[in-house]
């Protein structure tokens, strides 16, 4: 008769999910995510499993490239890094980001992996008025003085949201700003 000196417990143990190969996909490296993006904006989105967001940042910065050579190299032609290195940046944050899910690490409440409806409305936007500027509906070179109005809108949606988060979370008073 053999005795199990590890006690009953220990004796079989089951195996952890990883072991079996029936777990959660292996992590992402956030340096070749970011390195993927480095060589090809959208590229490092696509190796996190994120192609709306790949579309994005590609369309992103090729529609900068666009604005700048056909509108008005200024300030088009500052929107071409911003798009660039926002990509490396995202792709970085969001492999973290699969990661921490990964190991049940805690995670931003604001940040998610599944694609938002947003990714594709961008998209939707940008060509359809790509697509009424080719077809000379709508005159993209005609806006340029109106640009700026693109940051006032993009203001008042970050002001509108952090409120209505700061809401949310029970802490109403806008005077904490």
């Amino acid at each position: 008769m053999s005795t199990n000196l590890a006690g009953p417990e220990t004796a079989q143990a089951p195996l952890a999910p990883a072991a079996t190969g029936a777990g959660p996909k292996p992590p992402k490296n956030p340096g070749l995510a970011a390195l993927f993006s480095f060589l090809f904006p959208g590229l490092g989105q696509v190796y996190n499993g994120q192609p709306a967001r790949a579309l994005v940042f590609f369309s992103a910065f090729v529609g900068s490239i666009y604005a700048t050579a056909e509108i008005n190299p200024l300030p088009f032609a500052l929107f071409i890094p911003f798009a660039y290195l926002y990509n490396i940046v995202d792709a970085w944050r969001s492999a973290s980001m699969i990661n921490a899910r990964s190991a049940g690490g805690v995670v931003e409440a604001e940040e998610d992996v599944t694609e938002s409806p947003a990714w594709g409305g961008t998209l939707v936007a940008m060509g359809l008025v790509l697509l009424f500027n080719n077809l000379g509906w709508f005159d993209l070179a005609a806006l340029r003085r109106y640009w700026p109005l693109l940051l006032v809108v993009a203001g008042v949606a970050l002001v509108y949201g952090s409120l209505r988060k700061r809401k949310a979370l029970g802490k109403g008073d806008v005077g904490s700003l």
